[in-house]
């Protein structure tokens, strides 16, 4: 959520900057609720300052033998025009409310105007591999070697599922192991978070109210707010632990990370060259988060994205990591870098990890503080990085690694994860 204050002393440049993302607002109602507002505090204010005065007025009366009568009509009248302004007080604060709720995060000056567009490669890691024989895509591969059983998949849940079997259960579990052992090492506290969250996480991480429509709600309430859905995404749990918390400086930088599956709609059609594993309701990630100062920021976000990258590194996978366009980062997001795995059969790269940057945003919605050196209280700000995802990482090891004879080499980083096996072979 953006700050108020900032709108209402600068409304013409946060215009401008949420125009990069290719928004337009205009601020001339939520200006005039919030001048309407400041009036009616100040009035009332000074109304309930005159009751307090005409209270000891009665009071002195009373203690005199006199009559009080006027001052007791009076206050009674006071107190009436105070509680018709709270009421006016409460529905103007929900309208506010409502409108900075539907607002995006500013982006970073760094950050580029436009959508996908505008998105900038700004690094790669080693090189397309050479396939020089008839080569497979993940689907017949996974198929033919007994990693993955997409028709029983389909036939437990629908479209977009499949069930890991034997060796491929292992690798995936291998993956999943190979990313903890990782962060632990890095200094991160392990979190596992239950799947079912209140409205409150999903507000607090910018989910809703504009994104309620993209989660699975499980107990079908009419009223969203009443609900509880399954996470997207372990972010939105991360962010919640210290939901309505002033946060011990001694404790900052806090890191966490967290093994889940998350849980998505995957709204519309998916292209041909998505089938598989690339776009499904669930998959397995590993989440990292770090709650800092607004001054640590920066350097955290270069933390987040070598992590990641280091990871994809130890597969020895060609990749590249690119800087996104305002138009292109998530709602809450002041800066994103997506890493992208280069999947031979899609001839292109599909994200694997999204490291972004929230500045105070999120901190506002959840009431996240902590107190600077001379003991003012302030918002935190959140970062986010998966560390890393893994339904478009098994695709991405079985083409990149696949052998003439049918076979894929296992990555070595994963090799003491899989119980002797080093390269899957078909049985």
């Amino acid at each position: 959520m953006l700050d108020i204050n900032l709108i209402r002393n600068n409304p013409q440049w946060v215009q401008t900057q949420l125009a990069k993302r290719g928004c337009e607002v205009n601020f001339d109602t939520v200006l005039t609720l919030d001048n309407t507002r400041r009036n009616l505090i100040q009035h009332n204010e000074a109304r309930r300052q005159k009751r307090n005065e005409n209270s000891a007025m009665i009071a002195k009366l009373k203690k005199e033998g006199k009559d009080a009568t006027k001052q007791i009509a009076e206050m009674k009248a006071i107190g009436d025009k105070i509680a018709n302004s709270d009421l006016e007080l409460t529905k103007i604060n929900d309208k506010i409310f409502e409108i900075l709720s539907a607002l995006p995060n500013i982006p970073l000056p760094e950050v580029v105007a436009g959508g996908k567009e505008n998105n900038r490669v700004v690094t790669t890691f080693g090189k397309k591999p050479a396939l020089d024989f008839k080569w497979q895509d993940h689907v017949s591969l996974a198929t033919n070697l007994g990693l993955i059983d997409y028709e029983r998949g389909a036939k437990l849940s629908g479209a977009k599922t499949w069930v890991y079997t034997g060796a491929g259960a292992m690798l995936e579990w291998a993956l999943l192991n190979y990313f903890i052992d990782f962060h632990i090492a890095n200094g991160y506290k392990f979190i596992m978070p239950p799947h079912l969250l209140n409205w409150e996480s999903g507000y607090a991480a910018g989910q809703f109210p504009k994104f309620v429509e993209d989660v699975f709600v499980t107990d079908f309430n009419k009223d969203p707010k009443k609900s509880k859905f399954l996470l997207p995404t372990a972010e939105t749990a991360l962010l919640n632990l210290h939901r309505d918390e002033i946060v011990n400086n001694t404790q900052l930088p806090i890191k966490y990370f967290s093994y889940t599956p998350c849980y998505r709609k995957e709204a519309g059609s998916y292209r041909t060259d998505e089938r598989g594993m690339i776009r499904g309701y669930q998959f397995n990630k590993v989440e990292m988060f770090v709650y800092c100062l607004p001054e640590q920021s920066p350097t955290f976000f270069e933390e987040l994205l070598r992590n990641a990258q280091k990871l994809l590194e130890g597969l020895g996978l060609h990749f590249q990591t690119t800087a996104l366009a305002a138009g292109d980062c998530s709602a809450s997001m002041a800066k994103t870098y997506d890493i992208e795995v280069f999947i031979p059969s899609m001839k292109g790269y599909k994200e694997v990890s999204s490291v972004s940057n929230a500045t105070d945003y999120q901190a506002r919605r959840a009431n996240i503080r902590t107190k600077d050196a001379d003991g003012k209280t302030i918002l935190l700000h959140t970062l986010n990085g998966s560390g890393l995802a893994t339904s478009r990482l098994i695709p991405a090891i079985l083409e990149q690694n696949q052998n003439a004879d049918g076979s894929v080499n296992i990555p070595v980083a994963l090799h003491k994860y899989m119980h002797g096996i080093t390269v899957l072979k078909k049985k």
